[in-house]
């Protein structure tokens, strides 16, 4: 403890700057100073103490009881300052560009909508500074850290991260045991963020939930596996599990555009050059991956050559040098991106296996969301082949669900298995060219009414009218059929659905013939 008496003016500053000079000497092992005397002496003191460590923010005032006047008693509660630490964190230049980059507040924080959007949820808990624990379970690079701090941040929450790799039960008690006194001594909540919680055992998760539910911490979890699988169901029921969204391009662009215009975080002072389309290159190779699409405009810019006026350009040839791999010409919003799905389906609809493989990897490999291309094959596998292989639609929704359930890169494997399937089973178009036929007769004749027949006699009143009266119930016959007419009157004899010669649709064609014969 430092103290300062109440002397002259004049050896007041002195005195002052000995004990800031001992309070920045303790702070560098992380000792918490309290400061005792007059209102004046401790400001003084603490106004030299903040230009020894630069930091704007180094105490909080509080209230003792003791024989002395409010003013005169009033303590400061100094936290602790490392000043190598803050010195560092002034100086951004060795830290990577994705670290520079990232959101100071959630004006800068981009993507997921569903939660920070006007209304939603998590917004509305912000706004109320009201926060509960929570799981964070997305993508890398999706903005699960980030989203932490902001949190911390917005409610006024102490921060306090740790790695499931690197910590264990004993610091997970350090941590809990330290939010307990912020929480007794400064009225103030902690926020303990644990990237990968997965990675803890049973017994690691365990050590949490007595703390969760005191509420000592606001736990947010982050984590890339199904939490339903990784975090125990204790734990689970006592926070709410929020799934982040891989970004859209959209969102990177925005990302990567912000990079290389800020001058004092991004690449901004750097005189770098870098067209749209590079732009875009960068957003479909990172893949929904903010921390990558920003690694791979850093490594580009890194090696990109400057010309004699020290201007750097970055096209896509420096792309693919930073990835180290061909860069795809792929605009998931332009020409390009039409032209390769067609040329996907019009693989499979030529039950060309290979080419329909090849077109698929293309959208993949730069990008694409996979679930655009399994709602393809489950669209195609109905439109294209339909009756002809009914376990078509089958296997392009079993693909869509795998992928679901095992995501990228992995989940390329179900759907290039689809795809094989679709190209090489049988095709047949029945299904567009019945509906297509019906539809014509609905636009031609309106709302034509329901045969008194086939209408639902489930009051006295449709009884009395004749519903259901001459239905004929087909398993009261023999080869549970009976011949009927099921259409409005207006379009007796019409035979929308003519079913083609190909695969199962031949075994179709002749059971139709049979049944439609004994109508007539």
């Amino acid at each position: 403890m430092a103290g300062g008496g109440s002397g002259a003016a004049g050896g007041g500053v002195g005195v002052a700057g000995g004990v800031a000079a001992l309070l920045s000497f303790a702070s560098l092992f992380g000792c918490a100073v309290t400061i005792w005397g007059p209102m004046q002496r401790r400001q003084t003191i603490v106004s030299v103490w903040r230009n020894i460590v630069s930091c704007p923010r180094v105490y909080r005032e509080g209230d003792r009881d003791c024989n002395h006047s409010r003013e005169q008693t009033q303590q400061l509660y100094c936290l602790p300052v490392d000043l190598f630490a803050h010195a560092a964190g002034k100086d951004r230049r060795g830290q990577p560009l994705a670290e520079r980059m990232r959101p100071l507040s959630l004006a800068e924080y981009v993507g997921q909508d569903h939660l920070l959007g006007p209304g939603r949820w998590l917004r509305r808990a912000l706004d109320g500074k009201e926060l509960t624990s929570l799981i964070l379970w997305g993508p890398p690079g999706t903005g699960k850290t980030t989203l932490g701090r902001l949190l911390a941040a917005e409610t006024n929450a102490s921060f306090v991260a740790m790695s499931a790799v690197m910590a264990g039960v004993k610091e997970v008690r350090e941590a809990v045991a330290e939010a307990a006194q912020r929480r007794d001594m400064r009225g103030q909540r902690t926020l303990l963020f644990i990237d990968e919680i997965h990675r803890f055992n049973k017994a690691q998760q365990d050590a949490l939930l007595p703390h969760v539910e005191a509420g000592t911490v606001i736990l947010v979890g982050a984590t890339t596996e199904n939490p339903s699988f990784e975090v125990n169901a204790p734990l689970l029921s006592r926070a709410k599990v929020v799934v982040l969204k891989p970004l859209s391009q959209e969102n990177l662009r925005t990302i990567i555009d912000r990079a290389l215009a800020d001058p004092r975080r991004g690449l901004g002072a750097d005189s770098i050059e870098c067209s749209e389309a590079t732009r875009d290159l960068v957003a479909a190779a990172a893949g929904g991956d903010a921390r990558q699409a920003l690694s791979t405009l850093e490594a580009a810019a890194a090696i990109a050559q400057p010309d004699p006026a020290g201007r750097k350009t970055i096209d896509a040839k420096t792309i693919e040098e930073a990835l180290q791999r061909r860069a795809l010409l792929y605009d998931k919003a332009g020409d390009q991106h039409y032209e390769v799905v067609s040329a996907f389906i019009k693989s499979m609809r030529g039950s060309d296996p290979d080419a329909a493989v090849y077109w698929m990897a293309r959208m993949l490999e730069a990008g694409e969301d996979p679930l655009f291309v399994a709602r393809r094959m489950v669209i195609f596998a109905a439109e294209d082949i339909g009756n002809a292989d009914p376990n078509a639609l089958r296997v392009a929704m079993a693909a869509t669900d795998a992928l679901r359930f095992v995501g990228m890169p992995e989940g390329h494997l179900p759907l290039t298995e689809a795809a094989l399937y679709l190209a090489v089973a049988p095709k047949s178009n029945t299904a567009v060219t019945t509906y297509a036929a019906a539809k014509t007769d609905v636009e031609a004749h309106g709302a034509l009414p329901v045969p008194l027949h086939l209408r639902n006699p489930s009051s006295a009143l449709g009884r009395s009218m004749g519903f259901g009266k001459e239905y004929k119930y087909p398993h009261n016959f023999e080869g549970h059929h009976v011949a009927e007419d099921y259409l409005p009157e207006e379009l007796k004899g019409r035979h929308y659905y003519q079913p083609s010669d190909s695969g199962r649709e031949r075994e179709i064609a002749l059971r139709l013939a049979i049944l439609r014969k004994t109508k007539e």
